[in-house]
């Protein structure tokens, strides 16, 4: 079991008000090799809107049962061989990384327009794979797919793709 707390202060991705610790839960992963990895995390309540947040480490895709360099090995085409998951789960993997990536690129160039206007100004002709334009935004270095997510869910833009029913 491990447990997970951030060193930084992360607003709310909603309102951008302070986060309050309210408990924790399990999160289970499985890595690379396998062998699921318990993980505790902190569970945080906006104070001015109400809404509760995970705090997620870096090695966690929200709502993925497998750790992130698994999914980003699958998806970059590096390493299929080496991860330990059944050909329909890497089959999902990729499916849903290419159905996300327009998104996971709107909202790393809207960021990156909002933040780094100087750095958008050259970003009208982006190269045609999808891979190659998540990668103009945050390299292709390992452990990309952190670099995509954290930002993502982090301005309130991760498509749930989850469904609930409650009655």
């Amino acid at each position: 079991m491990f447990f997970i707390r951030s060193a930084e202060q992360n607003p709310c991705p909603c309102c951008g008000s302070t986060l309050k610790v309210i408990g924790s839960r399990q999160r289970k992963c499985i890595n690379g090799a396998g062998e699921r990895i318990v993980l505790i995390i902190r569970r945080l309540r906006c104070i001015h809107c109400g809404r509760v947040h995970h705090e997620l480490p870096d090695i966690l895709v929200p709502y993925k049962r497998y750790a992130s360099e698994n999914i980003e090995s699958v998806v970059s085409g590096t390493s299929i061989l080496t991860v330990a998951a059944d050909e329909s789960t890497i089959y999902r993997w990729r499916g849903w990384f290419f159905e996300l990536v327009n998104h996971f690129v709107g909202c790393l160039a809207s960021l990156c327009i909002r933040f780094q206007p100087k750095f958008a100004e050259g970003l009208s002709v982006l190269p045609k794979s999808p891979l190659q334009r998540i990668w103009h935004y945050v390299g292709d270095a390992p452990r990309w797919l952190a670099r995509v997510v954290r930002p993502t869910a982090n301005s309130n833009n991760w498509v749930q793709t989850r469904f609930a029913f409650l009655s």
